[in-house]
């Protein structure tokens, strides 16, 4: 595997590779890895001829200084698990060399009303700075595919609003979330969690997939509220916000009957530590309210 920290060692591996006819796979990664990201690696290889893995922690789409400084690294751990998993390289530049010109952009992304709720609300600019590295990377690695975890689900869409407005020639691959064997998300914040921390986690993910229950006899309204009191009543954990909403749009839907594709998405603190998850309502869902 080879291991890449400029963007003109970079753009002479895809050179070389376009040349020779091969496609290109890109994981984009913010480090510190984990089967999650392993699995998206895995799809990747399997995929394309070549795939290259970014690991580089985007100081533009952090407007918390503090997540930014405790978000984790863990490079050597990162070369020697995507090495292992096959992956052709990783690209792992200083912020220097990703913004030679600084981290400042007067580009404003149209990334459409996916990028103005949830996250959007709650992280302002948040998806600038996503859409801001991520269509760097694109026109570094001129990629074929480009592979994305599903637990970051607001980020696909986004991704994609931002690949049809910036007319970029790449496919866009969502690969399901992977979780730990109590049902957490796997992700790179739960090394920041305590031990007694770790313990409660999970009740994030029982408490979305029983709602999937719950939703077959109940509204929208009631099962929103269900899963906010199940988690608020558990000690360390305060939910942000869960928003029910149409999958395509993520606008918020008020009865399951609005939308074919129906998906329940939240964010906890957990102490300090803020973990996303999501859990898709429609089509699994029998019967309707």
């Amino acid at each position: 595997m080879q291991i890449i920290r400029t963007v003109s060692d970079l753009v002479t591996l895809v050179s070389r590779s376009l040349d020779n006819g091969k496609s290109i796979g890109l994981v984009p990664t913010m480090g510190a890895l984990h089967e999650g990201h392993l699995s998206l690696v895995d799809r990747a290889v399997k995929e394309n001829d070549v795939t290259i893995v970014s690991v580089f922690v985007n100081p533009t789409q952090f407007n918390n200084p503090t997540d930014l400084a405790t978000y984790p690294r863990k490079e050597e751990d990162d070369f020697r698990l995507l090495a292992a998993a096959g992956a052709s390289a990783v690209f792992a530049p200083s912020v220097e060399e990703m913004y030679p010109e600084g981290t400042a952009s007067d580009h404003v992304f149209d990334l459409g009303t996916a990028a103005e709720v949830m996250e959007g609300k709650f992280r302002p600019g948040h998806f600038q700075g996503v859409a801001q590295v991520v269509s760097r990377l694109f026109r570094l690695c001129r990629p074929t595919r480009a592979y994305f975890g599903e637990k970051d689900f607001q980020q696909i869409a986004v991704i994609r609003n931002m690949v049809a407005s910036e007319k970029i020639d790449v496919q866009i691959v969502a690969v399901p979330i992977r979780r730990a064997d109590d049902g957490l998300a796997l992700s790179s914040r739960n090394a920041l969690l305590t031990p007694e921390q770790r313990k409660v986690a999970p009740e994030i993910h029982a408490a979305l997939a029983y709602s999937v229950d719950y939703a077959r006899e109940h509204s929208v309204r009631a099962t929103h509220d269900t899963v906010v009191e199940r988690i608020n009543a558990i000690p360390h954990m305060e939910v942000e916000y869960f928003e029910i909403v149409d999958g395509r749009t993520l606008l918020p839907v008020e009865e399951w009957s609005e939308s074919p594709d129906i998906v329940g998405c939240i964010t906890v603190y957990c102490g300090k530590v803020r973990l996303i998850d999501n859990i898709r309502y429609r089509p699994h869902l029998t019967k309707k309210c």
